[in-house]
């Protein structure tokens, strides 16, 4: 039989690793190759479980996906920014203040970042079904397949066995995270395409170099596809901001808000940036690919009291369990206030604000 053709799509030539000598995080590097048997998850446990407890980051490699097929993600990533005309781009926007959903694309200069200064990112997101719940520009259209495919290989050949070594960190059945993540089940998992362009000095002056201020992610896990631009920077146990180095055909996984409520404070949600990168590094777009990972919609956000390591060690609640949110009302809450409402600032640092009870706070 003859070989299926592949689509053609222009190849994305990111920017060199910068030279510059920065102050890394140190993260755990995790290698799944045997993360899809029950023993291997069962070795895994102890360094997973410690990385979401101290840092909430990790480093994933030999995750299944070659460098050449990374790569070629990395092309299509592009296609949303480089290949659809600015009329078709407006009418795929989506209406993220209105509907609390990120389907579509995310414009430039949508968010206000810090004294007036306005982001210069784009994204397009697409629902982790593709096809299932929206429609795509149409340079898009031929690559439909291959997003399915990826989207379902970070799901169920990384989440999944990342959700049964947490529950096993907890001591609970390897299935208790996985049942509220169904591929098909509702909830608002995106695969992100996401495009940051530079920004001009006076803006650059303006937000102190920060691109994105200190937060954490609204859902239970974040998988950043590793690229070479850096710029995401991590707040460390010590206080201290530190970089995410780049490395090749790596994952860059962090626990959410709701991991950690779920987990009763067991697991982390890390305070993390997107800052300027470096000098040799200015001047370049920085594409990103993202599976952004939410639970189920009517998934109660408390702390599962069941877990005897909660019972051992305690509970640390952000919000008490009967005012606790579902999924989808903090998920929408969160997602449309972000850059588009006010913040009460608590200190010279901390910002915040409450969305359905929770205290969400911002690092300047």
């Amino acid at each position: 039989m003859p070989a299926p053709t592949v689509q053609y799509v222009p190849h994305y030539v990111p920017a060199p690793v910068t030279k510059e000598e920065l102050e890394w995080a140190d993260l755990p590097i995790i290698d799944f190759s045997s993360a899809g048997t029950p023993e291997g998850r069962a070795e895994l446990t102890t360094q997973v479980c410690n990385a979401m407890q101290t840092y909430g980051f990790m480093y994933i490699v030999n995750h299944g996906l070659t460098q050449a097929e990374t790569d070629r993600i990395f092309d299509i990533a592009d296609v949303p920014f480089t290949q659809v005309p600015e009329d078709e781009m407006k009418r795929y926007t989506a209406d993220i203040k209105g509907t609390g959903s990120f389907r579509g694309f995310k414009p430039r200069e949508l968010w206000v970042i810090d004294n007036g200064v306005r982001d210069q990112i784009e994204q397009y997101n697409s629902h982790r079904s593709i096809t299932g719940l929206q429609s795509h520009p149409k340079a898009l259209r031929p690559f439909l397949p291959e997003m399915r495919a990826f989207a379902e290989h970070n799901h169920k050949r990384v989440l999944y066995p990342l959700l049964q070594i947490l529950a096993r960190g907890l001591e609970l059945p390897e299935d208790t995270f996985v049942k509220m993540h169904g591929f098909d089940d509702p909830s608002e998992t995106y695969l992100r395409f996401m495009k940051y362009y530079p920004r001009t000095e006076e803006d650059e002056q303006k937000s102190k170099n920060v691109w994105l201020k200190g937060h954490t992610d609204i859902g239970t896990v974040t998988i950043l596809w590793s690229q070479p631009v850096s710029a995401l920077q991590i707040r460390c146990p010590d206080g201290k901001w530190r970089w995410v180095k780049h490395i090749d055909n790596a994952m860059v996984v962090n626990i959410g808000d709701a991991m950690e409520f779920l987990s009763g404070g067991f697991y982390k949600g890390t305070i993390h940036r997107v800052h300027q990168p470096p000098r040799d590094q200015q001047g370049f777009d920085r594409l990103g690919v993202y599976y952004f990972v939410i639970a189920n919609g009517d998934v109660i956000l408390k702390p599962l009291q069941e877990s005897p390591v909660l019972q051992r060690v305690g509970i640390v609640r952000r919000v008490e369990d009967e005012k606790a949110p579902t999924m989808d009302q903090y998920r929408k809450g969160r997602t449309a206030a972000y850059g588009l409402s006010e913040l009460t600032k608590k200190d010279d640092v901390v910002e915040e604000q409450l969305i359905h009870g929770v205290p969400v706070r911002h690092y300047n």
